[in-house]
């Protein structure tokens, strides 16, 4: 490819983000060699055009022939990039066709086959690794691999297959470019050369990013001045409100979700004052679009109330399209304070003026109680700090609280550095989970071989041989044991018990407890729906678990009692959760104001669960299948779709249609309409005059029932 061609892409795709001239990170990035296939690492912070640096490399890969997978961390950040992606369809790359872009986040048992079209495939790190697990045909075209959000190699629960996937990549496509793209890590140049990697590491951002302290009314900021602060006795919101002037907008990071939706409650009526007639018209409109959209709850309820008066609160427990709702209202600028837990800071493209961190407090379950959060997290949370478009600067300031001495936070997190990334894969689930997909992928392994794919880790870069030598070994000892994987003349292999739970993308300990639980069932024909329920919500994949209230032992004590006879082995109230019983509840058409007013599940809360109690359902699903229990299969094939859907068994066939949910299959069963063939058979006015259906449900549902050929 001629530089003049290379300079031609990349002003094109410059132009589609509206650029006038490459950042210096960017430019950083062409001279390491991107452009020419060089894999590099790019350290830089938020905002600072990573994004424009992947384009650029995928745009040069396509135009070699080959495909592009773009890796990210989370569903949300996925669907974003796969917008920002989508820019390269509209570019003539001298392919002599469109070039096309795709996105697949779910459905962990698939082989993918759907994506081999497409030139680009955006990706969530866990999607790629069940790619890898079921040997998609179209990977060994890919010539690069962008992995963002590289950084997160650091974080509990998702760095461990990040770091197995880039260990597999690495080992597997030697001949792939891989662009990693990071905030800024103290490490940098440990993980560039674990990744083989040229390290582009720059400071540079947008927009200046000043950072500070408020200690007793006083904001000392780093650029060496101070200011005080307006009092009202609730700094967070003084902080906030004080950076809206001039069309600003800001965002209050909160320690939880009550404190999130308390302050953004507080705010309100300060907030209102300040926006003029044509937000306050665009906030009446987000907020009536949140109540149309949205479940029936008093926190969507509360929600709606605080948006139209140009406020909101965002955090995991709010339904899907209530939080797009927030998001994209706080993007047009139409909602100017924002307040939300800190898992904001991972996801979507939020930028504001001022980000004010309410408090550097969080729970931690392992700990037990609040714990202060690591400068890399403040770092991040400062990252959301100044508008590119709008803004030459953005503040980031923390509110000193309680005992915590203002000038130790400044020193700390102000001035401190971020700690350095430190492998995840110590733990013995991260080890099992990817020991087991190592031996199903590449069957006949012996333990040398073994040893050494998981020796060119970062974990086995920062720990010892012995502890790497130890884990394996444990690991294997627990997969044998639990009949997963055997060995035949020193070489290991999976069991077909072991292929499946590897396909299935489940923690081999889960999977164990599955086929024990189901091993004790005799051939009884009664039900074993709660039973099941609790097997899958007590299993190690389920997320999320909600602890019991006081006030809840009682009621779920007799519904154990009367319903004894589905459960698989004794079960008793304290052995139970409350996402047990939601979902429990749920199946059995409890409605979204029953499950988050009165039993506490908000709406985001209960969409995990349907959505992980769903994978799980199918799960067990497969492995009664394999053991050959077919008196259960039916009954766990009913409980997956009772699961996605919130229904009783008697809803089932409505509930296929399209654009029938459990709400309406209600409406049309209680008007007599059972089955589908009753449906077809009725005129479109008898359809149309049922609650919840209306005309234009009712024509849609014939002429579905008909291209289907159910009329009579």
């Amino acid at each position: 490819m001629t530089t003049a061609i290379a300079d031609d892409t990349v002003r094109a795709i410059m132009q589609t983000h509206d650029y006038a001239s490459l950042y210096p990170p960017q430019e950083m990035a062409i001279a390491a060699g991107i452009l020419e296939g060089k894999s590099v690492l790019v350290t830089t912070p938020t905002a600072s055009g990573k994004t424009l640096v992947a384009m650029m490399a995928i745009a040069k890969t396509i135009q070699k022939g080959q495909k592009a997978v773009y890796l990210t961390p989370l569903r949300a950040l996925a669907s974003e990039k796969h917008a920002d992606l989508k820019a390269l369809e509209n570019i003539d790359l001298g392919i002599g066709r469109k070039a096309s872009v795709m996105v697949s986040t779910g459905d962990y048992d698939s082989s993918g086959k759907e994506l081999a079209k497409a030139d680009v495939i955006v990706l969530t790190n866990e999607k790629m690794d069940t790619l890898f697990r079921h040997s998609a045909d179209w990977l060994g075209e890919v010539g690069l691999f962008v992995s963002d959000e590289v950084h997160l190699l650091g974080d509990r629960e998702r760095g461990p297959t990040l770091e197995m996937m880039l260990t597999r990549i690495r080992k597997t496509y030697q001949n792939a470019q891989i662009v990693a793209l990071s905030a800024t890590v103290t490490n940098a140049d440990e993980i560039s050369d674990w990744l083989g990697c040229q390290l582009v590491e720059s400071s540079w951002r947008p927009t200046k990013l000043v950072e500070g302290v408020y200690n007793y009314g006083t904001v000392k900021l780093n650029n060496g001045s101070t200011f005080r602060a307006s009092h009202s006795g609730m700094p967070t919101i003084d902080l906030a409100i004080d950076s809206l002037n001039d069309g600003g907008q800001a965002l209050v990071f909160a320690e939880t979700r009550k404190r999130a939706a308390s302050l953004a409650a507080k705010a309100a009526e300060a907030v209102y004052r300040l926006v003029d007639k044509k937000t306050k018209e665009l906030a009446a409109r987000a907020s009536a679009e949140i109540l149309d959209r949205g479940d029936d709850t008093e926190l969507t309820r509360t929600l709606a109330q605080l948006v139209a008066k140009g406020v909101a609160f965002h955090h995991a427990g709010l339904g899907p399209s209530s939080r797009q709702i927030v998001e994209d209202a706080f993007k047009e600028g139409t909602i100017k304070l924002l307040t939300a837990t800190p898992t904001l800071a991972a996801g979507v493209n939020l930028p504001a003026r001022r980000v004010v961190v309410a408090s550097v407090l969080r729970y931690d379950s392992d700990y037990g109680g609040n714990v202060p959060i690591s400068v890399m997290e403040y770092k991040q949370l400062c990252g959301r700090a100044g508008r590119p478009k709008y803004d030459s600067a953005g503040e980031a300031i923390i509110v000193s609280e309680g005992s915590i001495d203002g000038d130790e936070l400044y020193d700390h997190y102000v001035l401190g550095t971020p700690e350095p990334i430190r492998s995840q894969m110590a733990s013995d689930k991260a080890i099992r989970f990817h020991l087991l997909s190592t031996i199903a992928m590449m069957p006949g392994l012996k333990k040398p071989e073994i040893l050494n794919i998981f020796k060119s880790t970062l974990f086995a870069r920062q720990y010892r041989d012995s502890v790497v030598d130890f884990k394996v070994d444990s690991a294997l000892e627990y997969l044998e044991q639990e009949e997963m994987v055997k060995s035949r003349n020193e070489r290991y292999i999976a069991t077909e018990f072991g292929k499946r739970v590897s396909l299935l993308y489940i923690d081999p300990q889960t999977a164990a407890a599955f086929r024990d639980a189901l091993q004790k069932i005799g051939d009884a024909r009664h039900k074993h729906t709660l039973g099941f329920l609790h097997l899958i919500t007590s299993s190690p994949d389920f997320y999320p678990k909600l602890g019991l209230r006081k006030k809840d032992y009682e009621e779920l004590a007799v519904l154990l009692e009367d319903r004894l006879e589905e459960l698989l082995y004794p079960v008793s109230e304290y052995d139970c959760t409350r996402s047990f019983w939601a979902l429990g509840e749920w199946i059995e058409e409890a409605g979204e104001r029953t499950l988050s007013d009165r039993m506490g599940v908000e709406p985001g809360d209960m969409h995990r669960m349907v959505e992980t109690g769903q994978w799980l359902a199918f799960s067990l699903y497969e492995i009664a299948k394999l053991m050959g229990k077919q008196h259960m299969l039916t009954e766990l094939y009913k409980l997956q779709s009772r699961i996605r859907y919130g229904v009783k068994e008697e809803l089932m066939p409505l509930v296929y249609l399209e654009g029938i949910g459990r709400v309406r299959a209600r409406e049309l069963y209680k008007a007599g309409f059972t089955d589908p063939s009753k449906i077809a058979k009725a005129s479109v006015a008898k359809l149309a005059s049922v609650p919840k259906i209306g005309p234009a449900v009712a024509e849609k549902l014939k002429a579905q029932l008909s291209r289907k050929g159910q009329v009579q």
